[in-house]
């Protein structure tokens, strides 16, 4: 067990910095020690943003999504959802990023497939993947900053199902559940495996659930649309959960990245239901620097407007540009070297003239 934890230590130090005080928070790297059924003890990778001081600070995780492409699995890490968590961390949350078994460098094996297309098994699969993050809470309660009796769970797409999954049988000290474009089986546009299966899933959370659950969709949602997503939230609250559904605006080409592609959208509206639930830390964000980071010179007027995005995204990034104005970054890769070589990718797809590194992090390149 200690060697595995050092093993994932080591991989773990990408994180920039382990202090931020400019900025009032900390990050730092926070493997999990978990055990399963059976006896089987693996260690989640994970990140923790808090406020800085003693605490204690109430507790929120937050977990990802699953690729439609299991090959995708290995090369996720916390850091793609640093923003998101910054955002809660900022309200006064001790907020861990984790990442479920198979996931990025945690133990596995990979433990909530839904089966065959024709026959899926989603409540098996929602009720492992609560599986992971109740161990998330478990472990994070017992910290010294920690307050064990504000808990809760935030999740994106099959982090979402995960976590509505979990208030069906909610650990001590879970208050609320946030899930973002919440469901699983999607294998292309508009097309679920079964979907009347993933319904009738939500439905029996519903019967076991009565904490107060946020559900946030986009209009242009294209794994689970409207019209599906009201179908989940109707056979919920029939079943007895309670939870607000909120349709937001469309969002992007494809609005179930609204989690990572708008937070301005959404934190409105989060910090509203966590207000009406009496469980707001904070009156006010803590507030954050502004960056004095300049766009690259050869990046187009028309184009200097995304540059905010780049600087607000994860660490572990990369930005490259071409004489012509096209450009292309990465953020939240393993290392420096991942997103210098993705970023190089993807500005070579939008332009015929060789492209150059101009930032990496927060430094510009000469």
């Amino acid at each position: 067990m200690i060697l595995r934890l050092l093993a994932l230590l080591v991989p773990l130090l990408w994180t920039a910095g382990t202090a931020h005080a400019a900025d009032g928070l900390v990050q730092t790297p926070m493997p999990v020690p978990a055990s399963f059924e059976g006896g089987r003890s693996v260690t989640l990778e994970g990140l923790l943003i808090r406020p800085g001081g003693p605490g204690p600070f109430p507790i929120a995780i937050l977990t990802h999504g699953a690729p439609r492409d299991p090959a995708d699995r290995g090369g996720m890490t916390p850091l793609r959802l640093a923003p998101q968590a910054r955002e809660f961390a900022r309200r006064g949350w001790a907020t861990l990023v984790v990442m479920r078994r198979g996931y990025g460098d945690s133990g596995g094996p990979y433990a909530e497939s839904s089966g065959a297309c024709n026959n899926p098994d989603y409540i098996q699969s929602g009720e492992r993947s609560a599986e992971d993050i109740r161990q998330a809470i478990r472990f994070m309660a017992r910290q010294p900053f920690a307050d064990a009796t504000r808990i809760i769970s935030v999740g994106v797409s099959a982090g979402g199902f995960a976590s509505v999954a979990l208030a069906a049988d909610p650990p001590p000290g879970l208050r609320a559940v946030i899930s973002f474009a919440g469901g699983r089986g999607s294998r292309g546009d508009d097309d679920v495996c079964t979907a009347d299966r993933l319904v009738a899933a939500f439905g029996s959370f519903g019967r076991g659930s009565r904490l107060p659950n946020l559900w946030i969709y986009a209009e242009n949602d294209l794994f689970f649309g409207p019209a599906l997503a009201r179908r989940f939230h109707g056979a919920f609250t029939r079943s007895g959960g309670r939870a607000e559904y909120v349709r937001m605006p469309a969002s992007g080409k494809d609005g179930h990245f609204l989690f990572s592609a708008d937070i301005a959208a959404w934190t409105p509206v989060v910090d509203r239901f966590l207000g009406e639930e009496k469980l707001a830390p904070r009156a006010a964000p803590i507030a954050l620097p502004v960056s004095a980071l300049v766009p690259p010179s050869e990046l187009s007027a028309r184009h200097r407007a995304s540059f905010k995005d780049y600087v607000a995204a994860a660490d572990n990034k990369a930005f490259a540009v071409s004489p012509d104005g096209a450009f292309g970054w990465k953020s939240g890769r393993r290392d420096e070297a991942e997103a210098r070589q993705g970023a190089l990718e993807t500005c070579e797809k939008n332009t015929r003239k060789t492209c150059r590194i101009a930032i990496v992090n927060d430094t510009p390149v000469r």
